[in-house]
C-alpha cells in the first residue's frame, strides 16, 4: 500500500530540503502557541509534547522558559535536524521522536500536547480518528491540549497538500466528549512569501476521570 502524502517521511524531508525559512509555515518567533500556553496555565515543571515540532522555534521559547520535560515529534529528520543544529548543545535537554503520529504507540503520557498544523492535514476521517486515539493514550486525564488548524477561510491547500478547516465549534466537536474547550483563538499567520493564512485555536481540558462505558439499560 502505498503511503499517505500527508504522513509520507519522504514528503516532507524533501519539503525541508527546499529550506525552512522561506517555507510557509515558518516562524521566527511561536506567539500563537505561547499565548494559548499561557492561557492553559502551562508550568515549567509540567511535561509537554509538541507534535509535528520539525523546526519549529518553541521549542527554544520553551527551554528558555525553564520547561524541563519538552519532547518533540516529528516525521520528518530533516525538520529535526533543523531544529537540533539551532539549539546546539540546548538539544541535548529535549527528547527527540522521529515517528509518524498516527502509528506512533506513546510510552509515558504527557501534561501538555501542542499541535500547530499537523490535525488540518488530516482529511481522512479514518486518519482523524486514529490521532484522536493516540491523542487520547498520550494526554494524562485532566492534561490539557493547544491545536492549531488552518480556519474556514484559510487555504484548502498547504505544502502540495489538502488541508481540511476548522471553525473553533467544528474543532471542538471533532476532538470529542472527553474534552472540554477552554478558550479560542483566531490568528492570521503571515508565510515568508506574504500571504495571509488564517488559523483556528483550540485550548481543550481532557476529562479528570474517563467516562464512564456505556452498559446500556
Amino acid at each position: 500500500m502505498a503511503a499517505r502524502p500527508q504522513t509520507d517521511a519522504t514528503h516532507w524531508d524533501q519539503a525541508y530540503d527546499q529550506g525552512d525559512s522561506t517555507r510557509s509555515w515558518h516562524q521566527d518567533q511561536s506567539m500563537m502557541s505561547l499565548r494559548m500556553l499561557q492561557r492553559a496555565g502551562a508550568a515549567p515543571t509540567e511535561s509537554l509534547i509538541d507534535v509535528g515540532g520539525g523546526s519549529a522555534p518553541l521549542v527554544d521559547a520553551l527551554l528558555e522558559r525553564g520547561f524541563a520535560d519538552l519532547t518533540v515529534l516529528d516525521i520528518s529528520q530533516i525538520g529535526l535536524n533543523y531544529a537540533q543544529q539551532r539549539l546546539g548543545s540546548a538539544a541535548g535537554q529535549v527528547t527527540w521522536l522521529l515517528a509518524d503520529a498516527l502509528s506512533w504507540q506513546p510510552e509515558r503520557t504527557y501534561r501538555l500536547w501542542h499541535d500547530r498544523a499537523v490535525f488540518h492535514f488530516l482529511t481522512n476521517p479514518a486518519d482523524q480518528q486514529r490521532y484522536l486515539d493516540v491523542l487520547a493514550t498520550a494526554v494524562e486525564p485532566g492534561g490539557r491540549v493547544v491545536i492549531g488548524a488552518f480556519a474556514p477561510d484559510g487555504p484548502q491547500q498547504c505544502s502540495g497538500l489538502p488541508a481540511a478547516r476548522y471553525s473553533p465549534d467544528s474543532l471542538t466537536e471533532r476532538l470529542g466528549q472527553g474534552f472540554t474547550a477552554l478558550a479560542t483563538e483566531r490568528e492570521e499567520h503571515h508565510t515568508p512569501s506574504g500571504a495571509v493564512q488564517p488559523f483556528t485555536w483550540l485550548l481543550a481540558q481532557r476529562a479528570a476521570t474517563p467516562r464512564p462505558a456505556n452498559l446500556g439499560p
